[in-house]
């Protein structure tokens, strides 16, 4: 038995041995803790590098964080850098606290951003460094991502000849391109007019217009653009003609402001009544006036890709024209003028009630209240060309259905902001409207459009 003086010396050298384990212990975890293996990811927005592409790198690394992240492009022998950041990851004796468990970087690539960038293929390489030790530093982990380098503008060349649209007009381009184009069509200044394959194939056409109103310094191109953002353009226009707008006045009194007023604010939930009569006309003339024509616009998305007419349109019969396209407005309201607005149709007035055939075959693809038009009915004659029959006293027909001209629409009348009975007829080219005169001429149908097309003369079916 060992003497109890000697078994008290023992316990200590004992508990300094548990310790002194305990700390070696915790001395190689400090020495061995690195962080976990990140992960990568590399992506583009598009499915190879041209003018501009913008790659995506994602990093994680959820227990002690990311130290580092490199992004670089390379080619052949060149390396370009593309971002380089530096994070504080979480102390190694520490199991909570801040540090950077995920990181993102967003980089533009492609010849308007990277310099001596050259056509063929490019590595794009995410590096990203994990937290080590004063015993360990672990090697970082990379990531790569091969992409295609095109850029070059893709083939692109006129077909048709004789091209001469005027202001608010309509005109046809026939074209061709080559490989990867994923949008072509017409830029008349901010808006576009897209393209379609050619009815018998052997290329693409656009129908476009020349908005009435188009500014003196706009360009006119046909453009195509590849997958990887690689622009072609064509000026292809040989003669612009101007419009000479036509002026009207128009004086508005009270009797009338309410009478439109409360019917149309009645049949549109979004549109507030405030304000003195003159400013409810106001609201009503300017606002809604252009967001109906937004929905008008909006229409032609889903414009059939097919011709849906056949010859010239016709227009109502026995009517007389009291306003023409694009005639300049201005308002008087007690002798001061109120407000500027132009006139994008034919007012076509004949009987009362009289009525109203649609001018060319089609779809109908709205047939209700529509604000300054009243009750409407718009038809899709394909590939965005569309009419509008507007101020109807009454519907003969139903959205979707396909009417044949000359089939009644519906009946006139004095629905939304009109004066009087009549019919507002309209021509649009995705949303753009167009002077009807082109369109109901026989002679303009066959050589501005079915002749650069190779449709025989009279017929676009």
């Amino acid at each position: 038995m060992i003497p109890p003086s000697d078994s008290r010396r023992v316990r200590p050298k004992r508990a300094l041995k548990i310790v002194a384990t305990a700390l070696v212990a915790a001395l190689a975890l400090i020495s061995l803790r690195v962080g976990g293996k990140p992960e990568a990811e590399l992506s583009a927005d598009l499915p190879g590098i041209g003018p501009r592409t913008v790659v995506t790198a994602l990093g994680r690394e959820p227990d002690r964080g990311l130290r580092r992240m490199t992004l670089e492009l390379l080619q052949g022998e060149r390396v370009t850098p593309l971002a380089d950041r530096e994070f504080e990851p979480r102390p190694v004796w520490s199991f909570w606290g801040e540090s950077t468990a995920e990181a993102q970087i967003a980089v533009p690539v492609g010849s308007t951003v990277t310099e001596g960038l050259v056509a063929g293929e490019a590595t794009l390489r995410l590096t990203l460094w994990r937290a080590g030790t004063w015993l360990r530093t672990p090697d970082p982990v990379t990531h790569e991502l091969l992409l295609p380098v095109r850029l070059t503008p893709p083939r692109l060349s006129v077909l048709s000849s004789q091209h001469y649209p005027r202001q608010g007009g309509s005109e046809t381009v026939v074209y061709r391109f080559g490989e990867h184009v994923v949008r072509h069509g017409v830029e008349v200044g901010e808006r576009f007019f897209p393209g379609y394959p050619l009815p018998g194939g052997g290329g693409s056409f656009t129908l476009f217009a020349v908005p009435y109103d188009l500014a003196s310094d706009a360009t006119i191109r046909l453009v195509a653009v590849d997958d990887l953002g690689n622009r072609a353009e064509r000026a292809f226009v040989d003669l612009l003609r101007p419009r000479e707008p036509r002026h009207d006045m128009i004086n508005v009194g009270d009797r009338f402001i309410e009478r439109v007023a409360l019917q149309i604010e009645s049949q549109t939930p979004e549109l507030t009544a405030t304000g003195s009569l003159v400013e409810r006309y106001l609201a009503i003339n300017s606002g809604l006036r252009a967001s109906n024509r937004k929905q008008i616009a909006d229409l032609a998305r889903d414009s059939a890709q097919e011709f849906l007419w056949q010859g010239a349109f016709t227009p109502m019969p026995n009517g007389q024209v009291m306003a023409r396209f694009a005639d300049r407005r201005t308002y008087f309201y007690e002798g001061r003028e109120v407000d500027r607005q132009d006139h994008l149709g034919f007012d076509l007035a004949s009987v009362k009630r009289a009525k109203v055939p649609a001018a060319n075959s089609g779809i109908v693809v709205m047939t209700r209240f529509l604000g300054i038009y009243g009750n409407v009915v718009v038809i899709d004659h394909g590939y965005g060309l569309m009419s509008l029959y507007g101020h109807l006293s009454s519907f003969e027909v139903a959205t979707g259905d396909r009417v044949a001209r000359g089939q009644t629409l519906g009946r006139t009348g004095q629905t939304g902001l009109a004066g009087g009975d009549h019919l507002h007829f309209a021509v649009f080219l995705h949303g753009v409207a167009t002077d009807p005169v082109e369109w109901l001429d026989q002679d303009w149908i066959d050589n501005r459009v079915l002749a650069k097309l190779g449709i025989a003369t009279g017929s676009a079916s």
